[in-house]
Parts: structure tokens; C-alpha cells; sequence
């Protein structure tokens, strides 16, 4: 018997002992590098505003991860279609504001955050920071209150009524 073809076990052990090492090293890469693609992908967004209209519906749904998800009716103009827009809440304090102006017309400040890799974040790309009641005025512009309207006497019996003043117009247009 030849010993000198047996005794080969030690090279092999250092590859294979790099082949883990390297594969080991790749599978960290490629896990630093789907997490820094998700910190990116929620922290930098694509584009932001505000859209107004009212809140159609709003609720928590997710079976793991628990999102609040909205639809809300976009202000038309006259004539045209109105438009629908689907949002998605992730922090608590946003919800329980939008859930007190419920019914009536808000403005929401959103976010839109593309190419997240799951609908576990949210399922639409438009997330809310912000909401902000409408019908109730900015600050400092507040309209002045109407003059008082002095009443006339009453008519002596048999005497006609005075004439009554035409009121005020009032959708005056107010500027910003």
C-alpha cells in the first residue's frame, strides 16, 4: 500500500475553512447592504406635500406588522372626476389626529417613500407626517367680525316697517 496518496486531508481543510470564512463574509455583505437599502428607502423620500379632501376611510390592518391605512377624496373641481388617494400612518400620534377630524376637510403633509422592499412598512408609498384641519383658519387670518347692525325702532301701530338693509356679500375672497 502507498501512504503518500492518503495523506492529503490538510490542504483541504484550509479551503474548505476559507470557503466558509468568505462565505460568511458575503452573507454579512449582503445583510449590511439590504438593511442600509431599507434605512435609505424610509428616510429619504422621493417627494412630498400636502393634498386636500376628506378622509373617505381609516384603519389598522396588517396581520404582522400593524399599519394604518387611509383613503381620502381628493377636492375636484367643478365638473371633473374626483380623485381618490390611498396613505398609509406609521406613527401613532398622526392617526389619533386623524381619527378626531374624521368628516371633515383636512390638508395632509405626506411623503412619498419608493422602492420599499415589502408592505410590511405600509402599503402605499405615500406616508403622512401631518394632518391639518382646513375649515378652521390659518393663523392671522382670521376674518374680522361683521359690524354691528344697529336695529331700527319698532313701528308705531299702523305705520309701515322700515325697510330692511340687503345683508352684506359674503364670499368675499380673502388673500394670504
Amino acid at each position: 500500500m502507498n501512504t503518500s496518496q492518503t495523506t492529503t486531508p490538510a490542504p483541504r481543510k484550509s479551503v474548505m475553512r476559507a470557503i466558509k470564512k468568505w462565505t460568511a463574509i458575503l452573507f454579512v455583505l449582503v445583510i449590511a447592504l439590504g438593511v442600509l437599502y431599507i434605512w435609505a428607502a424610509l428616510n429619504f423620500s422621493f417627494s412630498d406635500g400636502e393634498r386636500t379632501g376628506y378622509i373617505l376611510k381609516f384603519s389598522r390592518k396588517g396581520w404582522v406588522c400593524k399599519t394604518w391605512e387611509g383613503e381620502m377624496q381628493l377636492i375636484a373641481m367643478p365638473g371633473a372626476m374626483p380623485e381618490r388617494f390611498a396613505f398609509t400612518v406609521r406613527d401613532e400620534t398622526v392617526a389619533k389626529a386623524i381619527n378626531r377630524v374624521m368628516g371633515r376637510q383636512v390638508s395632509l403633509e405626506y411623503a412619498q417613500h419608493v422602492g420599499l422592499p415589502t408592505t410590511c412598512f405600509g402599503e402605499t408609498s405615500y406616508f403622512v407626517r401631518g394632518v391639518r384641519l382646513v375649515d378652521a383658519p390659518l393663523p392671522g387670518t382670521e376674518l374680522a367680525p361683521p359690524p354691528a347692525v344697529e336695529s331700527a325702532p319698532a313701528p308705531e301701530p299702523g305705520e309701515a316697517p322700515a325697510p330692511v338693509p340687503a345683508p352684506a356679500q359674503s364670499g368675499a375672497a380673502v388673500s394670504l
